[in-house]
């Protein structure tokens, strides 16, 4: 154990968080998500939901100031009447941090090509529909 580290930040995504660089993505994928198919690196979050996972990775993780949005979320398929209320709580998490502007919106399949490039996916038991998220590293200042 070491200080300063929340208990739902396992040692596999610790590793992957420093091992990251600037530029590269992490998704911080929900349940639904089929990440063991998609993912370069997966790490399992199980039992964790995406909100205080967000806001764990979130205290070590700088997001990358020189894009337009450095956070991603997956556009609703059309047609979809479904409204996440997931992502007012994770503005809430966010507005809280340097270089979140707002969301960029991905449609979904773009969204899932995206994820094959990033650098992990991070899979939780997440229950919450479009509760899918990619986050741009930064630079440490």
């Amino acid at each position: 154990m070491l200080k300063g580290i929340p208990s739902i930040i396992s040692p596999e995504l610790l590793k992957i968080l420093m091992e990251m660089g600037h530029g590269d993505e992490l998704v911080i994928a929900d349940g639904n998500f089929p990440a063991a198919s998609i993912a370069r690196r997966l790490v399992r979050s199980d039992g964790n939901m995406v909100p205080p996972l967000l806001k764990a990775v979130l205290k070590f993780f700088p997001l990358d100031p020189y894009v337009k949005s450095p956070v991603s979320l997956m556009s609703l398929v059309p047609g979809e009447t479904y409204k996440p209320v997931i992502w007012e709580k994770y503005r809430a998490i966010l507005k809280k941090h340097e270089h979140f502007t707002d969301f960029e919106s991905v449609e979904r399949f773009a969204f899932y090509e995206r994820a094959r490039q990033a650098f992990a996916v991070v899979a939780t038991s997440e229950t919450a529909l479009y509760a899918n998220i990619i986050l741009k590293k930064g630079v440490v200042t």
